[in-house]
């Protein structure tokens, strides 16, 4: 264990070519391997460019001898790496700025010949260390704060050591909580009702986060659980809970136990797929008491540089954090396309100087972690920064970027959300080939019941088989088409025999037609095709797959916000009131809110609705709320009466009063465009153009995925031939990926094209 405490005054970092100027109120009478100088010497011995220590000392300062004798210490260190010191006794006859006021006895002075860089307190310097790293490595920060070496467990000399920030002000108590916190032990198996489970963790105001493991997962559990621990240290004390050894039942579906720091408080049995949903957890229900002293009042927290967006500043944050990135290959341009061709692939193309990539990277390693050992599919990663050249020829012009490589197909394109979940379920549902051939009627019955692939019915609870007679050629190829594009978000099928009739007829539906199975539900649902066409069919599916009263998130936002629909939204704190939600869906049934989406969002699952909920009311009122919000046209927002229940008979009239322009919106959301904070640039066309006099050529507005050969016999091609698309038709993707269906209808519109 090894603490360091650093304090400075916001210059850059340097290194070595520096002079460094020490302002003391302390004398040391004889010091043999300090030079003793007059600030007039001094100051006439110091060159451009050489690096100089020289610490100013009053004559007649009897003060602590203790610095001198640290900077005695660290003179031939320092001269290892050509830093001079020196120490300068300040007379009256001679003036200087650094012989001064009181005051400046207490700062430190950092030259570089005779320009000075840098000042800061000499209380920083209170040992060897100190010196020679603030000399050599200090950090350009603001204000003082401790860190934590975790280097016990570091085998090798040649690691560096993990390190932990103290959030915290500094005060006494809180240093003191935060080393016991660092020496808790990181991760703990256990095999006993958690509910009875204490440790150190509790004593220290910290909650528990149970990873339940059972055996046949157990070292990808152990690594998720060691993973999360590191994370959460001194937040969270992070138990692995062995089901297998338990007396004591847990609810089959849960995979977290969360255990609050208070005592008699019920543990809860969470489901939660993600390491950055548990992480989000347990930090948005602490409640630990920062313990502060008087004097300590007026401490002002780090001041991380701000972010224009909340990636960028989550990534800052995590920035020192390592990933376990030997879990993916990391290609070149030498070893690309071998990669790619000797096994199925899933490859990232990122760049590592952007915050999205950087934080999908991480939900990448998650995916990764997930799938280690259970699957097949090798998950790879190129750096566009790096390897350019590979980027472009993969028509790869937007960061990140994720492609599933094939064996004798061309690579498919992911457009969905960059998250764990949304990613590890389109690699899944890509393990089979779409739509499905079935070929019987009873097969066509175990496709529909869950049962052909039940193993997927996690991935995706919704299954799609079009009916088609043997004659309608066109159709069929259609639906095959849509089918193919929807491949990795939904389960699709088609089957068109001689006896398809006997099916449509059970389910009254009209060929061409679409069967839709809700597995959850058990329900089938039959929807005409008035139109075969594959963007059509693309388009009826997508809406067929949106719920009739969902739990709003961040992911499915989008799906619903693209309808163009006033949001009717039922604000609830955890699950929502039964009564409440029977009254919105017997209105739905009854076409009463067929101009509205009507929906409902759990502020516990997504707390970001607690901010929506404040750029509407100040205060806050209590919950439950049903709002209407019309963020399409005129950015009107309409509250229903706390007063009254939500009936159907209220919310009818209601609805009515609001037609009829008798109520009055709380508030008018104000008409700006949501865009990105900095400009888009095709950062490949850049670098290329920087490393070569070839002229671009214009890439057409489409381009068509070539397979992997095509691409291995381009690398030999002369490098002007590969076109080039102009900066301004380039885009770096966002977070919050919307545009899938954009997507697919732009690419339908390439293949016509070519």
């Amino acid at each position: 264990m090894q603490l360091e405490l650093i304090m400075s005054s916001g210059f850059s970092v340097f290194r070595v070519a520096i002079s460094f100027v020490i302002m003391c109120i302390s004398y040391m009478p004889t010091i043999d391997s300090l030079p003793e100088l007059s600030p007039q010497k001094y100051f006439s011995t110091l060159q451009p460019g050489k690096a100089s220590l020289a610490y100013f000392c009053q004559a007649d300062s009897p003060r602590t001898s203790v610095f001198l004798e640290e900077l005695n210490e660290a003179v031939r260190p320092l001269q290892d790496y050509g830093i001079s010191v020196a120490k300068v006794n300040c007379v009256k006859e001679e003036t200087s700025r650094y012989c001064g006021k009181e005051k400046d006895f207490m700062k430190a002075y950092l030259f570089k010949g005779n320009i000075l860089l840098r000042e800061f307190p000499t209380d920083t310097l209170f040992d060897v260390n100190a010196i020679v790293a603030h000399v050599l490595f200090s950090e350009d920060v603001e204000y003082a704060h401790l860190y934590f070496f975790h280097c016990k467990l570091v085998l090798d000399l040649t690691q560096q050591c993990r390190r932990t920030l103290m959030e915290q002000p500094l005060t006494t108590l809180n240093i003191h909580l935060f080393i016991k916190r660092m020496k808790a032990p990181l991760l703990t198996e256990v095999a006993e009702d958690p509910q009875q489970v204490s440790t150190v963790h509790l004593q220290l105001g910290l909650p528990l986060v149970f990873i339940v493991s059972q055996q046949a997962t157990y070292e990808a559990d152990r690594r998720t659980a060691e993973w999360v621990a590191w994370r959460l240290l001194g937040k969270a004390g992070v138990l692995l809970l062995l089901r297998d050894s338990l007396e004591v039942n847990i609810p089959q579906h849960a995979n977290v136990v969360f255990k609050r720091a208070e005592k008699g408080v019920p543990v809860e049995f969470l489901v939660l797929h993600d390491v950055d949903l548990i992480i989000s957890h347990v930090e948005n229900n602490m409640h630990i008491e920062e313990i502060q002293e008087d004097e300590d009042d007026d401490v002002e927290g780090p001041d991380i540089d701000t972010q224009d967006d909340e990636v960028a500043e989550s990534v800052y944050r995590d920035r020192k954090r390592k990933l376990p990135l030997e879990l993916t290959v990391e290609l070149t341009e030498e070893s690309f396309n071998a990669t790619v061709m000797a096994s199925d692939n899933m490859v990232l193309f990122y760049v590592d100087w952007q915050a999205v990539s950087m934080a999908f990277l991480q939900s990448y390693i998650d995916v990764a972690i997930k799938l280690k050992g259970t699957s097949t599919m090798l998950l790879t990663r190129i750096n566009c920064a790096d390897w350019s050249d590979v980027c472009t020829k993969q028509n790869v012009t937007e960061f990140p970027f994720v492609k599933m490589y094939k064996k004798g197909k061309n690579p498919v394109s992911y457009t969905g959300m960059l998250g764990t979940e949304d990613l590890l379920k389109f690699i899944q549902l890509n393990r089979i080939s779409y739509p499905v051939n079935i070929t019987s009627i009873q097969e066509a019955e175990e496709y529909l019941s869950g049962e052909l692939y039940k193993d997927l019915i996690s991935y995706s609870s919704i299954s799609i088989l079009g009916l088609f007679s043997p004659t309608m050629t066109t159709a069929k190829e259609d639906f095959s088409e849509a089918g193919n594009y929807l491949k990795g978000y939904v389960i699709t099928g088609i089957y068109s025999e001689e006896d398809v009739l006997l099916l449509s007829n059970k389910y009254a539906a009209t060929l061409p037609a679409l069967l839709l199975a809700r597995h959850t539900e058990g329900k089938i649902e039959s929807i005409p095709l008035a139109s075969t066409h594959a963007q059509d069919v693309v388009q009826i599916i997508t809406d067929a797959l949106l719920e009739t009263f969902p739990e709003i998130t961040v992911e499915n936002l989008p799906s619903y916000f693209r309808l163009q629909k006033p949001l009717l939204m039922l604000f609830s704190d955890g699950s929502v009131n039964p009564q409440y939600k029977n009254s919105i869906l017997i209105l739905v049934k009854q076409k009463y809110l067929d101009s509205f989406i009507p929906c409902w969002l759990n502020l516990k699952n997504t707390p970001v609705g607690r901010g929506i909920l404040q750029a509407y009311f100040d205060p806050l009122p209590p919950l439950p709320l049903l709002v209407l919000v019309n963020l399409h046209s005129g950015g009107q927002v309409f509250v229903f009466p706390s007063d009254q229940a939500i009936t159907e008979e209220n919310l009818v009239l209601w609805l009515k009063k609001l037609e009829a322009g008798l109520e009055n919106p709380i508030t008018i959301l104000p008409a700006q465009e949501w865009k990105p904070p900095l400009p888009a640039y095709d950062f490949l066309s850049m670098m290329d153009a920087a490393t070569s006099q070839h002229a671009t050529k214009k890439l057409p507005k489409c381009m068509k995925e070539t397979d992997v050969q095509e691409n291995d016999k381009e690398q030999h091609e002369d490098k002007s031939a590969v076109r080039k698309e102009p900066i301004e038709t380039l885009r770096i993707k966002h977070w919050n990926r919307s545009n899938w269906f954009k997507e697919a209808e732009k690419s339908f519109k390439c293949d016509k094209e070519l």
